[in-house]
């Protein structure tokens, strides 16, 4: 496997620290104190040298991209898998239900990359157009299969997904979340 914007294959020790670097980031995040480390820290806490951190991710919000990468990647993945193995209904709910799942297990991500994106990194618009490309695909299955509106897309879906990672500080974040989501499939099913 390569590093972003590299064609070259990573030698399998460097990819060993990199993906090191990595896992020790999200760690990192999901405990919320991205900020509060010295960016050379994240070296000494993935065991590898202050060279090798600088060498894979030149700065703070490059670390903090490859996580988010990372984590893009699981959700399409997941959401392909989903559409494999599901009826398509069935699949979207899933997805969106397991969004919200992945927002609660991941809050430190969520509040980082919300910091992060006043930066205007491109890597966050291009996971946050993966994400939304992996809601059009369910969506469109769940229209095609006949079970969803025609008249509603995906980017109404991730409006309600965006609004519900936004107000994650509210006391009953978790029970209101899974209302949201059970409006908006309640608002995409065709009506009878």
């Amino acid at each position: 496997m390569s590093t972003r914007g590299s064609d070259k294959p990573l030698r399998a020790d460097a990819r060993r620290n990199r993906d090191a670097l990595v896992a020790k980031a999200r760690e990192v995040f999901d405990a919320g104190g991205f900020f509060d480390l010295r960016f050379d820290d994240f070296a000494r806490l993935a065991g590898v040298g202050t060279g090798t951190l600088y060498r894979h991710f030149p700065t703070r919000e490059a670390l903090a991209e490859a996580v988010y990468h990372e984590e893009v990647a699981a959700l399409c993945d997941r959401a392909r898998r989903l559409r494999a193995t599901l009826p398509a209904q069935e699949a979207l709910a899933a997805f969106l239900r397991g969004m919200v799942d992945h927002m609660d297990a991941h809050q430190g991500i969520a509040r980082t990359l919300a910091t992060l994106m006043t930066t205007g990194s491109s890597a966050l618009a291009d996971g946050s157009l993966a994400l939304e490309q992996a809601v059009t695909e369910l969506v469109a299955a769940a229209v095609e299969g006949g079970s969803v509106r025609d008249d509603v897309g995906a980017g109404t879906v991730m409006m309600a997904l965006h609004g519900i990672g936004a107000a994650h500080d509210r006391p009953d974040w978790r029970a209101e979340a899974d209302g949201v989501i059970t409006l908006v499939l309640d608002g995409l099913t065709r009506p009878k």
